[in-house]
C-alpha cells in the first residue's frame, strides 16, 4: 500500500511540479545524462588546505603537513565549486528558492560516483561509522523548512547503509552567511556556536560530517572541535563541492 501511495505522490508531483534539467531544461530530471558528463567529478582525494590542496595517494590519509593539526581528519569532495556554473546552480537551487530539496538524491549520487572513482567505496572506510549533518540555526531552518545537509546525509545513508545521527550536534545561534566573510571573519563568526544537545557515544567508530560546500573549512573544523571535546576520535568531512 505504501508503495502505491508513493507512486501516486510522485505522479502528482511530476504532474503539477515537473522537473527540468538545471543545465539544459530537458524535462523529467534535475540533471540529465548529457549535462552530468559535463561535471568534473573528482577521481582523487585532497587535503584540507583551502589554498592549493595537496593530492593524496592513500584514502585513509586525509591531511598534508600544512593541515596536520586540524581537528578534521580529512575530506571527501566530488566537485570543484568555482569551475562549473552548473555545479553552482545545482547547489544554489538545493539551498535557496524555489528550494528543490529533492535535489538531494541527485547530489548524493554524484558523491557516490566520486567514492567509486577515487576508491573510497571500501568496507574499511565505511564500517562502524555514522553520518552527521552539519546543523542549521533555528532561524535558517525555519526559513528554508529543511536542513540541506540532513537531506543529503539521508540519501547517502540509503546507499552506504550507515546511520544518520541528527539533532545531537546543534547550532545555538544565528550567524552571518559565511560566503560574505573573509577567512578570519569566518572563523570568528563560528566560534563556540555548536554544542552537543543529546548524549551520544562519539568514542566508537568514525564520524562523517556532511555539508554542501567546503570553502575555508571553518564550519566543519568548528563542528569537529566540538565533537572531539565530546570524545570523538576520528572525524571526516563529506561535501558535494569545495573551493580551492
Amino acid at each position: 500500500m505504501d508503495n502505491k501511495n508513493n507512486k501516486l505522490k510522485d505522479f502528482l508531483l511530476n504532474l503539477f511540479f515537473p522537473k527540468f534539467c538545471l543545465g539544459c531544461r530537458k524535462e523529467d530530471t534535475y540533471l540529465c545524462d548529457d549535462c552530468r558528463t559535463l561535471l568534473d567529478i573528482s577521481e582523487f582525494n585532497y587535503c584540507l588546505c583551502s589554498t592549493k590542496p595537496a593530492r593524496l595517494t592513500q584514502p585513509n590519509h586525509g591531511k598534508c603537513q600544512r593541515c596536520k593539526d586540524k581537528n578534521l581528519s580529512g575530506l571527501y569532495s566530488a566537485l570543484p565549486y568555482k569551475d562549473k556554473q552548473l555545479t553552482r546552480k545545482l547547489i544554489y537551487q538545493f539551498k535557496y528558492q524555489p528550494y528543490l530539496k529533492d535535489l538531494a538524491k541527485t547530489l548524493a549520487s554524484i558523491l557516490v560516483e566520486h567514492f567509486v572513482l577515487s576508491g573510497n567505496n571500501t568496507n574499511e572506510i565505511w564500517d562502524n561509522s555514522v553520518l552527521l549533518p552539519v546543523p542549521l540555526d533555528k532561524e535558517k531552518l525555519k526559513i528554508r523548512g529543511y536542513n540541506q545537509a540532513k537531506k543529503l546525509a539521508e540519501e547517502l545513508s540509503k546507499v552506504l547503509q550507515i546511520p544518520v545521527v541528527s539533532n545531537t550536534l546543534i547550532k545555538m545561534k544565528f550567524t552571518k552567511p559565511q560566503m560574505e566573510l573573509s577567512k578570519e571573519e569566518r572563523e570568528k563568526n563560528l566560534e563556540n556556536v555548536f554544542t552537543i544537545k543529546k548524549p551520544f557515544d562519539f568514542t566508537r567508530g568514525k564520524i562523517f560530517l556532511v555539508d554542501d560546500v567546503y570553502t575555508t573549512g571553518s564550519t566543519m573544523e568548528e563542528c569537529a572541535k566540538t565533537l572531539k571535546q565530546a570524545g570523538a576520535k576520528e572525524i571526516w568531512g563529506i561535501a558535494i563541492a569545495r573551493e580551492g
